[in-house]
């Protein structure tokens, strides 16, 4: 298998390739030439074993690694890393109505499904090269926990996590401080993940520096990031009892940057049978408005009850996008930039009948809370929340809870005066937070990159 640009101006690669570079060196994002069609044992296979579905599915793209050396990986990312059986268990809530549970992982969040693997498989590639690489990414909350988490103590890399200054969950925050691991380094910048992630795509894009110091991504824009979160949607359908298969199913995802869902919809191209996708965005609602006007008008983030997805440039919609332009990569290339350039974009015969779009405010989305406690004495975080607004009860709603709401404390005991815990977040509390604060600046990241690289 080899994966090809988003903007069509780079040398196609192999697996390892394309992961070791995150980001292409024409600045798009790494797509499979082509999707394969899974087979059926990964809708009806044994629901029992993440790993072996993983394996399944990832076959058809890491092409690079031999069979035995792939289920190595995949078995050391998810047996016994999660706290569930099931690892992605689906509760039903009522008939029509499931919940997908991502939150069994090690850093509660759904974002550990892609970050043990790429842990791993970073890990690989160290032993492979024999040298040392420095990972770097921008967080909104959950996915600089679940990158640390997977790289803590690992030899021959550091990590280096942009997150936006007081605009994450305290939990969230300990939980990238409080590893007390040498080679985790948390930069809180002035600002918001947007600021964040701009610096990210900035340093990628200077290859001088790439080179140098052995960057690598662990963001979204790092394509086994996506793959390894399709899994979960076959692993749901899988799951999902033949009644309720029967009456068009709907996966309603809590999104920001866009990957979470993208993961589902490219699964749908690969033959998963449910074809129809709910966004539930926050109060920054550009992909709300993009979905239901076609129409990509980047505004200010706003703070909300829904940390993480306090974003306004959703960056995996450059994959969505490509797909849109039936793979015009020169096209791609000039919108994207016309996008960072702060330009309000009708989007070109924009397809998006698979799709609805529902947003929520922070008053809506403790209601949203209390809702779901009162009705199916079930807690759901806020980011989930977002998720219950406006579902259609005439199809099967599969709702993909994306993180534990001990995670989010305060808000859940303002909606149902409940105070949820975990024990794994009880125990940072009694450590002494370490982050690096710096300016909102590329030079200055890559200044400290290089004094403290791997």
């Amino acid at each position: 298998m080899k994966f090809q640009s988003t903007r069509n101006a780079s040398p196609n690669l192999g697996f390892r390739d394309a992961f070791a570079s995150g980001l292409a060196p024409d600045g798009g994002l790494y797509l499979p030439e082509s999707l394969p069609c899974m087979p059926d044992t990964l809708l009806n296979g044994d629901t029992s074993s993440y790993a072996s579905l993983a394996f399944e599915f990832l076959r058809h793209f890491d092409t690079d690694h031999s069979p035995e050396e792939l289920k190595a990986l995949i078995d050391r990312s998810y047996e016994g890393t999660f706290d569930d059986p099931a690892t992605a268990p689906l509760k039903k809530l009522a008939d029509n109505l499931f919940v997908l549970e991502l939150f069994h992982g090690p850093t509660l969040a759904f974002k550990d499904f892609g970050l043990q693997l790429v842990g791993n498989l970073f890990e690989d590639q160290i032993q492979r090269s024999g040298q040392s690489i420095n990972v770097l990414g921008a967080t909104s909350g959950d996915t600089g926990s679940a990158a640390i988490h997977g790289l803590a103590d690992k030899k021959g890399v550091n990590v280096f996590i942009l997150y936006p200054k007081g605009r994450i969950s305290p939990l969230q925050e300990r939980q990238m401080t409080c590893t007390e691991a040498d080679n985790i380094f948390p930069i809180p910048i002035e600002g918001s993940f947007d600021d964040a992630q701009l610096i990210v795509k900035e340093l990628f894009g200077d290859l001088e520096f790439k080179a140098q110091v052995g960057l690598s991504a662990i963001n979204s824009i790092n394509l086994a990031r996506v793959l390894a979160q399709s899994i979960y949607y076959f692993h749901a359908w899988a799951q999902l009892p033949q009644s309720a298969r029967a009456n068009d199913p709907t996966f309603v995802v809590p999104t920001g940057n866009f990957g979470n869902i993208l993961a589902g919809w490219l699964a749908g191209k690969m033959g998963l049978p449910a074809q129809h996708f709910s966004i539930a965005t926050n109060r920054n609602d550009i992909l709300y408005k993009l979905f239901t006007t076609g129409r990509y008008q980047v505004g200010e983030v706003h703070s909300s009850l829904a940390p993480s997805m306090d974003i306004q440039v959703a960056s995996n919609f450059e994959r969505f996008l490509f797909y849109q332009l039936n793979g015009d990569g020169k096209q791609v290339a000039e919108l994207m930039q016309n996008i960072k350039q702060g330009a309000d974009l009708q989007i070109p015969d924009f397809d998006c009948d698979s799709f609805a779009a529902t947003h929520s405010s922070d008053q809506e989305i403790t209601a949203l809370i209390r809702q779901v406690y009162e009705k199916y004495d079930y807690i759901v975080d806020p980011h989930t929340a977002c998720a219950f607004k406006d579902l259609d009860p005439s199809r099967t709603n599969i709702v993909l809870s994306t993180a534990h709401p001990a995670k989010f404390p305060d808000t859940i005991e303002q909606a149902i005066a409940v105070h949820p815990t975990h024990p794994a977040l009880e125990k940072l509390k009694s450590r002494t937070p370490v982050c690096y604060e710096k300016p909102a600046q590329a030079k200055a990241i890559r200044e400290f990159i290089l004094a403290n690289q791997a």
